[in-house]
């Protein structure tokens, strides 16, 4: 197992206080990603820091490059489009509450995109892990989550990875590329509780699974289901990951100040950070959502 904790990069001087889904788009060369309760999707231009700024109308979940322009979106009510016009909805979530919002999500390698939701006082299974289709259709795929979280498909495409937080586990489907659906749920990854609860994920282009353990300061990479390597970061409350850059080869880890205490704040005074690495290993371009 490898340990890394020099090479750890702050990439802008924007703060989150719960940051969350990066994404790399492939288009503009710039980090996508959320600030779930300010409301904000965020565009970083990794290499400047430069970073701009969309305001959505509800807390953000998630959000995807898409296809026909704009970026996809898990706000708090369904399914949006932003950055290309208006802030519009394209898709309502018939569960939708007060007290329920949206967490993470990321497109398959067809170009639907995945996202689930929980309660804000996390209770047990109250959320669910939906599939926003290219025709627009909003299907809920998994019922009886509790803390929906980090996704990835297997380099074959016959895989999914899920987190629901709580469990401390990732989870294994199988995965139909062609119609979207899972089955045969079974654990494939067990985290210790002492490492953190596993949040937001990535696969990288060997097929190693890398994961943001809130409250863990880390992010662990595990490959053929065994502990492979140790980012530790500088911040308790790392959220998710991603690769991105020109050849696919740094790691972005968003984090969150949410719910830290004053002493604890000046303890870490880069929570909520975006955060860089170069581990050593490449990942994948990113899927975009495939609507017309």
């Amino acid at each position: 197992m490898v340990a890394m904790r020099d090479g750890i990069e702050v990439v802008t001087e924007v703060r989150a206080e719960l940051g969350e889904g990066p994404v790399w788009d492939v288009r503009s060369s710039r980090l996508a990603w959320v600030d779930i309760t300010t409301q904000r999707i965020h565009l970083t231009d990794v290499a400047t820091g430069s970073t701009e700024t969309i305001e959505v109308p509800l807390h953000v979940g998630a959000v995807a490059p898409r296809a026909a322009g704009g970026f996809v979106a898990a706000l708090q009510d369904g399914f949006w489009v932003v950055g290309d016009g208006p802030a519009r909805q394209i898709a309502a979530v018939s569960e939708a509450r007060p007290g329920l919002r949206f967490n993470d999500g990321k497109c398959d390698p067809a170009g639907r995109f995945w996202a689930g939701t929980m309660t804000y006082d996390a209770a047990l299974g109250a959320g669910a892990l939906y599939r926003l289709d290219p025709d627009g259709q909003a299907r809920m795929v998994l019922d009886e989550v509790t803390i929906s979280n980090g996704l990835a498909w297997s380099l074959d495409g016959g895989t999914m990875y899920f987190i629901d937080t709580p469990t401390q586990r990732v989870d294994a489907f199988s995965f139909d590329g062609v119609t979207g659906e899972i089955g045969d749920r079974r654990p494939e990854i067990h985290l210790p509780p002492e490492a953190g609860a596993p949040d937001g994920m990535t696969i990288d282009a060997e097929g190693g699974l890398w994961i943001a353990l809130w409250g863990g300061a880390a992010v662990h990479r595990y490959l053929d289901g065994r502990l492979d390597q140790v980012i530790e970061l500088p911040v308790s409350q790392p959220t998710s990951c991603c690769f991105g850059g020109a050849s696919l080869d740094e790691l972005y880890v968003t984090s969150a100040r949410e719910g830290l205490s004053a002493p604890r704040l000046r303890a870490e005074p880069l929570a909520g950070a975006l955060f860089r690495v170069r581990p050593g290993v490449r990942g994948l371009a990113p899927a975009v959502f495939a609507d017309a």
